[in-house]
């Protein structure tokens, strides 16, 4: 997919009158980033409303020991950096590309001309950024309540958030160590949760990356000693 295509079929984009897609058209560009290399780097001014055309992307963290901790995965299609750019701020992760990438950049003076003419933007906007916020809670619950396989489950449902990432299709091009990234577990802890998951018909590990045969069951997935058990009720005495 290239650019201008992008633009078009982009939720927002099919909501614009033809004058403001066109320049949209004109002052949005393309950037090719390699794998391992930054799309945004943290402490920077953020000057620009990213979208991906291709590729894949995460956006991290670290500790001051160098620990990584991955906020969110991005997927062609979706957008970021919008609240960054609303607070004039600078960006308070780093983007890396997780394999050769293309970028779509919007202009901070396109992006802020949209949001003071389009009501459509910014509906848009305020869907897209509950839907972000909703997406970090539900990551943050993962991570302190649930176990590998079940945080690899809900990394992969994620993937399908319309509002996040639109079509995505039943195929994710994905490796598994970046579904380690993404899921916050180990390689090793990656491999096994996708094992499980294949074994019990949530999904098929396919050579180039994983077919999701059942969004629904990844979704809500738990592993057996996860389930919660029954209540245990004691028999009325008889008076």
């Amino acid at each position: 997919m290239k650019l201008q295509e992008m633009l078009e079929k982009s939720v927002w984009g099919r909501n614009l009158g033809a004058a403001e897609l066109a320049r949209v058209q004109a002052e949005c560009r393309e950037r090719n980033v390699l794998a391992g290399q930054a799309m945004v780097r943290m402490g920077e001014p953020a000057e620009h409303w990213m979208g991906l055309i291709s590729g894949f992307g995460k956006m991290s963290i670290y500790s001051p020991g160098g620990r990584e901790t991955t906020l969110l995965g991005v997927a062609p299609g979706g957008w970021f950096g919008e609240g960054t750019l609303i607070k004039r701020g600078c960006w308070q992760y780093d983007g890396v590309a997780m394999r050769d990438s293309q970028l779509a950049l919007m202009p901070r003076e396109t992006f802020e001309w949209l949001r003071a003419t389009s009501l459509p933007f910014n509906h848009y906007l305020q869907g897209l950024m509950s839907a972000r916020m909703g997406s970090f809670i539900a990551q943050l619950c993962d991570a302190r309540l649930l176990d590998s396989t079940e945080r690899v489950a809900r990394s992969l449902a994620a993937l399908f958030n319309p509002e996040l990432y639109p079509q995505p299709g039943p195929f994710l091009d994905l490796r598994q160590s970046e579904v380690g990234q993404l899921a916050g577990v180990s390689r090793q802890r990656a491999n096994a949760a996708l094992q499980r998951l294949e074994a019990v018909g949530l999904i098929a590990v396919r050579r180039r990356g994983i077919e999701v045969l059942d969004l629904q069951g990844l979704r809500s997935f738990a592993s057996p000693a996860q389930r919660p058990t029954p209540p245990i009720t004691t028999p009325a005495l008889a008076s």
